[in-house]
């Protein structure tokens, strides 16, 4: 209720403790703190916030337009409702290695768990687009070792994401990826990844989690649950799955509004109030407001 019960610390240090089990942890993307409170009610291990969710809920395409203030503002208020680790999309760190320090510290302090960092140029492109032009190594490896040393929980969680594979092959992605660990990356996310046999050559490759992206319409094989494990991913995220089950929902319903000049036939397929309400905890509310409001002084007492 308001904000979640357990402190950042812990969900950080959840998030830590989850790499290191040997589970596969699956982090669904949220597009808004009332989705975020679904993905823990049903049980995942995580919340991911997708910068091309952000974008594209702003009208936007993924292309580098948003800032370190809207990626807090929204990341803030998705993590602030939930008990589970949230992980932020955090793009190229928003400029210069000291721009990255500066974006560990804000997310850090607004209570996200983790954020991942890319080796594109920036402004950056979907990861799942060609034509995308990445920094050298040496650029990348100043990003990393100024978000490592600019966070102040030791727990915060540095997820290195390299777009090298469609760039410098697989095995330019693996030695980049080689790098970022031994620059202090906790994980790492080799973006793009064609299918089984490249998440497998980089299991093999670093001693780190790694973290696979599931995403819809990209360049990646969707993987199950069984065979990501199977291939030692520590870490899935789905970041646009939500949204895009969300307005394919909403344009049928629009349609049919515009069709049927009612909304009547398309009742079944909404959220009821009172599913609302279960979710949003409504009746906790008035409970509080009845304790912290409704009461009365004695007056005998002193």
């Amino acid at each position: 209720m308001l904000h979640a019960v357990t402190p950042a610390a812990a969900r950080r240090a959840a998030l830590r403790a989850g790499l290191g089990s040997g589970r596969l942890l699956r982090f669904p993307g949220a597009f808004n703190p009332l989705s975020a409170l679904l993905i823990e009610e049903l049980g995942f291990e995580g919340v991911y916030v997708s910068g091309a969710a952000l974008s594209a809920s702003l009208g936007l395409p993924d292309i580098g337009l948003t800032t370190l203030t809207e990626i807090a503002e929204k990341s803030h208020e998705i993590a602030r409702v939930t008990n589970l680790p949230t992980l932020v999309d955090a793009d190229t760190g928003f400029g210069e290695p000291m721009n990255v320090a500066r974006t560990v510290q804000v997310l850090e302090e607004l209570g996200l768990a983790g954020c991942h960092l890319e080796d594109q140029v920036n402004p950056k492109r979907c990861g799942h687009l060609d034509h995308k032009a990445i920094v050298d190594g040496p650029e990348m490896l100043r990003r990393i070792a100024a978000a490592v040393s600019a966070r102040r929980d030791p727990a915060f969680v540095v997820c290195a994401r390299t777009d090298a594979r469609a760039n410098e092959g697989l095995e330019g992605a693996i030695e980049r990826a080689r790098a970022y660990v031994d620059a202090g990356a906790d994980v790492v996310f080799p973006e793009a990844l064609a299918d089984e046999s490249e998440f497998e050559a980089f299991r093999k490759a670093v001693d780190v989690p790694i973290l696979a992206n599931m995403t819809e319409f990209g360049k990646t094989k969707l993987l199950d649950i069984a065979t990501l494990e199977s291939l030692g991913v520590n870490l899935v995220i789905y970041p646009v799955t939500l949204l895009r089950l969300a307005m394919g929902a909403a344009e049928r319903g629009l349609r049919t509004l515009l069709a049927e000049g009612s909304q009547r036939s398309s009742i079944d397929a909404m959220q009821t109030r009172g599913r609302l309400y279960e979710l949003i905890d409504y009746q906790a509310y008035g409970t509080l407001d009845d304790t912290v409001y409704n009461f009365s002084l004695d007056p005998g007492g002193k």
